[in-house]
């Protein structure tokens, strides 16, 4: 069922009216499950501070899980270029905002995202939003790794890919180990960076600072 229905939200500020889009049923259903959620708890939702928290909760899930709804491949054909550029393309530092299947928290960090082109190059912006579209949905970050690989592979057919992702899990932090401080960082690479020379280079590049 899809989530397309544009449904103004309940925020406006200096006359700037917010628009998300929801499908009504959805809400609706998840709204239902949230307000059980609430009772299983102990808590009162009745009470005056969670009276629409089974609508934010349901609204947040929606928006954190929008990308199973977005096709990253379209994202990336919409905005290819002929190009006889044949060096390497890094767009570094990408936030990332997914949620762990396991447990449904957050997870959160940087993505690192190289590519040597074959002919063609894409629209820069467009590779943060592969990068959002497969981080908007429950995740495991190997997997997330491999699918931003995959679909550029797959869609601009370069000589190689490169993604590196570094984050901080909250499933670690907040339970379980509840070690604060650590990170996990995930690779994969296709053609070319599977070359140690072409690799270090990227590696050196996302590692290095402007000025």
């Amino acid at each position: 069922m899809s989530k397309e229905n544009i449904v103004p939200d309940d925020d406006e500020v200096e006359g700037y009216l917010k628009i998300d889009r929801y499908n009504d049923t959805l809400i609706e259903n998840l709204k239902t499950h949230y307000k059980g959620v609430l009772e299983q708890l102990g808590e009162d939702p009745n009470r005056e501070g969670l009276l629409k928290t089974p609508e934010r909760v349901a609204k947040a899930m929606l928006f954190l899980t929008q990308g199973y709804d977005l096709d990253a491949e379209a994202i990336l054909r919409s905005a290819m270029f002929k190009e006889e550029y044949s060096q390497m393309v890094v767009v570094k530092d990408i936030e990332v905002y997914s949620m762990c299947e396991h447990h449904m928290l957050p997870f959160f960090g940087k993505a690192h995202v190289a590519y040597i082109p074959n002919g063609h190059i894409v629209g820069l912006s467009k590779i943060p939003r592969v990068v959002d579209i497969f981080a908007r949905r429950l995740q495991v970050q190997e997997r997330l790794t491999n699918e931003i690989r995959d679909c550029i592979q797959h869609t601009l057919n370069p000589l190689g890919v490169g993604v590196v992702i570094e984050c901080r899990h909250l499933c670690m932090s907040m339970r379980g180990v509840q070690k604060q401080n650590s990170v996990t960082t995930t690779s994969a690479f296709t053609g070319e960076f599977l070359k140690e020379k072409t690799r270090t280079e990227f590696l050196n590049l996302i590692a290095s600072k402007l000025g």
